[in-house]
C-alpha cells in the first residue's frame, strides 16, 4: 500500500520542518501553498517536488480538497503544518497500511497551548479522522473547522499526533481574529442569524463548557485561558455574523 501525506500552508517556515521530516516515510507529500512571504516553499521543496501553488485562499476545507485531488497513493494522511508525527504513530501507521482493516482511521490529538500540553477542556483525546483509503472521504466545503466526511465505520489509532496549536498569546489572537470571521461567513451561507443576546450567552456557555464541563481548571492557567479564547472566538463569531446579516438585509 502506498501512502501520500497532504498538507496545506502558508508562512510555516518554522514549523513546517518537524512536520515534515515525521513522514519521511510516505512515498509521496503533496504541499498546497496559499502565498507564503517567508521560506515555507524553499523547505517544503527540500522534502518533495509536488509543490503546489494556490491562486487564492477558498477556505480550509475546499484547500484540502485542492490538496487531495493531487494525492496519487492508495491512502492519504492529512495534517496541518503544526502537527507532527512521533516515532510510534509513523511505526503504527505503517503497520495498520500493512494489514488495513478499515478504510478510514481517527488519530488520537495531544495538543499543547502556550507551551502546555492540554490534558482536559475537551482537547484529550481529541480523535480526528486523517488516515483514510484514497476515495473513500473528503473534506467538508468548510471555512473554518472543516472535517472529513465519509459513511464506513472508521477505527481508531493509539500513538497520538502532536500538534503545537498556539504558541503565545499573539498568535492566539491573529488566530481567534480569522477564526471567527471564517465561521461567521460559514454561519452566513448556511441562513443562521444572530443578535447581541445570542452572543453573550453563547460566548459564556462556551466557557462553562471548556472550563467547569470538560475540567479545563485540571489544565491550570493554561486551561483557563482556552476558556477565555474559546469564549472570545464564539462571542465574535455571532458579533460579526449580526453585522454580516445586517448589512445582507
Amino acid at each position: 500500500m502506498t501512502l501520500s501525506v497532504i498538507l496545506i500552508t502558508k508562512n510555516e517556515a518554522e514549523r513546517l520542518p518537524r512536520c515534515l521530516e515525521s513522514v519521511r516515510f510516505a512515498d509521496e507529500i503533496i504541499v498546497l501553498d496559499s502565498g507564503s512571504t517567508d521560506a515555507t516553499l524553499e523547505i517544503a521543496r527540500r522534502y518533495t517536488d509536488q509543490v503546489f501553488i494556490s491562486d487564492g485562499w477558498p477556505g480550509f476545507g475546499p484547500q484540502k480538497n485542492a490538496a487531495l485531488s493531487h494525492a496519487s497513493g492508495d491512502w492519504v494522511l492529512s495534517l496541518d503544518a503544526d502537527e507532527w508525527l512521533t516515532p510510534e504513530l509513523a511505526a503504527e501507521v505503517q503497520r495498520v497500511l500493512a494489514a488495513p482493516q478499515a478504510d478510514v482511521y481517527e488519530i488520537p490529538r495531544l495538543s499543547s497551548f502556550c507551551g502546555r500540553e492540554m490534558r482536559h477542556s475537551g482537547w484529550w483525546p481529541d480523535h480526528v479522522a486523517r488516515l483514510f483509503r484514497r476515495g473513500t472521504a473528503r473534506f467538508s466545503d468548510d471555512l473554518v473547522h472543516e472535517r472529513l466526511l465519509f459513511t464506513t465505520h472508521a477505527r481508531r489509532l493509539m500513538h497520538p499526533i502532536r500538534h503545537e496549536t498556539y504558541r503565545h498569546l499573539d498568535e492566539m489572537l491573529v488566530k481567534l481574529n480569522r477564526y471567527s470571521t471564517a465561521g461567521a461567513q460559514n454561519q452566513l451561507d448556511q441562513g443562521k442569524r444572530a443578535g447581541l443576546g445570542k452572543a453573550i450567552s453563547r460566548g459564556l456557555w462556551a466557557f462553562l463548557r471548556t472550563y467547569i464541563i470538560r475540567a479545563g481548571f485540571l489544565d491550570g492557567r493554561e486551561g483557563f485561558l482556552l476558556a477565555v479564547a474559546n469564549a472570545e472566538t464564539t462571542y465574535y463569531r455571532y458579533l460579526k455574523l449580526m453585522y454580516l446579516v445586517a448589512h445582507k438585509d
